[in-house]
């Protein structure tokens, strides 16, 4: 290994992990084999969360790989290394979407049929996907766990089973990332990535301690659903009671069993971010760097804004964006919210009096006060309000709160009583302009 001592604690590691398949020459062996079969994405600098994080931040954009995220990696891997072992009933896999998709087109390439297992409270979108490229799809069970279970099942029919996270191959694929990675950018202080099941950053973890044993690895989870964390604490695998999570693609209740001791012994660190703090981050990805990430995908940039990782100034962190398979659904919801939220966006209503030219004058003087009506309606048939009046409930875009706390009182100035509001609508409505 280089950089590292013969007799090092993590060199010793490293040899005993290669007894169980997971080396470094076997990462690069997936380097090799996945040349032609998958997008070298680019590792590029932020201003933006550099000077966030008073560090040099750079985005391993694997929303950029084909099928949308890292998982291509590890199924493609997996289907040309084990190609002899697969008979003639093709592959089952279980997954809430992103493994879903890879494996379904590593399967298709290869030649083999695919049968994918996913929750059922997987969205929509990635199980169309998942059929786009050539999965037959089964809905079963309530957790990635149960829906692995289902999928075991339909193995021993005669399917190979291809594993999300607690197999060999797919963390050597995986680990293709962190070869790239530190080609890219050598001297890297900090690798940040999430953490589901530990495929994923148990490949980044082997490949770095082998190549570069001082950069730190910190993995990252979901509150929700913080298996690795709590293994880590408790130094066992433990099953956690999880709840939902926007974060559906690390939402994974216990952590491999192959995955685990690689995160006891190479992983510098776990942290934990909201679901608040989640939406907060692929918000601002999308918004800031034009960037498309789904909610497993952000947690690292959730961690990195809140200052959760420790990074001394000037230090290089890379952080893997994973995926940007985002249900469209939830993203316009995650979008809506994070304007409300941070004053991008204002609701409000009024009572006027039901004649010709109030409702005219109101909008007149909310585009003389530079806010862009985004929705309005306009109630004349509630049954509570007196029949002289009509209520109208108005989101408009704004600049941020100070410009709604402008439009608050300029509309009181003249004479407006707003509804809805925070320290507002305690007085009863009343006709107004």
């Amino acid at each position: 290994m280089i950089g590292s001592p013969p007799n090092d604690p993590t060199t010793a590691f490293l040899r005993s992990m290669e007894l169980r398949g997971v080396s470094l020459e076997r990462i690069r062996e997936a380097a090799r084999v996945l040349r032609d079969k998958v997008i070298r994405t680019p590792l590029v600098p932020s201003p933006t969360f550099s000077k966030v994080a008073g560090a040099q931040v750079f985005l391993k954009l694997e929303n950029l790989q084909k099928t949308g995220s890292f998982k291509l990696r590890g199924a493609s891997y997996k289907m040309e290394v084990r190609r002899s072992e697969i008979g003639p009933a093709g592959v089952v896999a279980a997954s809430a979407g992103n493994h879903a998709q890879g494996v379904a087109l590593a399967s298709r390439r290869a030649g083999f049929p695919a049968v994918i297992v996913m929750p059922e409270w997987s969205s929509i979108t990635k199980q169309k996907a998942t059929e786009g490229y050539g999965g037959r799809v089964i809905l079963e069970g309530q957790s990635i766990g149960e829906s692995i279970q289902k999928a075991r099942q339909l193995a021993a029919e005669g399917r190979t089973f291809i594993h999300p996270f607690d197999d060999p191959d797919i963390i050597c694929g995986q680990g293709t990332i962190g070869l790239e990675v530190l080609e890219d950018l050598p001297d890297v202080d900090v690798v940040v990535a999430p953490i589901g099941g530990g495929g994923l950053i148990s490949g980044i973890a082997v490949a770095m301690k082998a190549l570069s044993p001082r950069t730190r690895v910190i993995g990252i989870q979901a509150s929700a659903c913080p298996s690795a964390w709590e293994a880590r604490r408790a130094g066992a695998a433990v099953n956690v009671d999880a709840q939902r999570s926007i974060a559906d693609g690390i939402a994974v209740k216990e952590v491999g069993a192959l995955n685990l001791p690689i995160l006891t012994h190479l992983v510098d660190g776990v942290e934990l971010v909201s679901e608040e703090e989640i939406a907060d981050a692929v918000l601002m990805l999308l918004e800031r760097k034009r960037i498309l990430a789904e909610g497993a995908a952000a947690v690292g940039i959730a961690a990195l804004l809140r200052a959760r990782l420790d990074i001394r100034p000037g230090t290089r962190v890379a952080v893997v964006i994973s995926g940007g398979n985002v249900d469209v659904p939830l993203l316009d919801r995650i979008i809506r919210q994070g304007l409300f939220k941070n004053g991008r966006i204002m609701r409000f209503s009024i009572c006027l009096d039901d004649v010709p030219g109030t409702l005219s004058r109101l909008l007149d003087l909310v585009a003389a006060l530079k806010a862009n009506v985004l929705h309005i309606h306009h109630d004349r048939s509630s049954g509570h309000l007196p029949i002289q009046l009509s209520r109208v409930e108005l989101e408009v875009e704004t600049r941020g709160p100070e410009h709604i706390r402008q439009i608050a009182a300029r509309l009181e100035e003249s004479g407006y009583s707003l509804h809805g509001l925070p320290d507002h609508g305690t007085r009863a409505p009343e006709a107004r302009p």
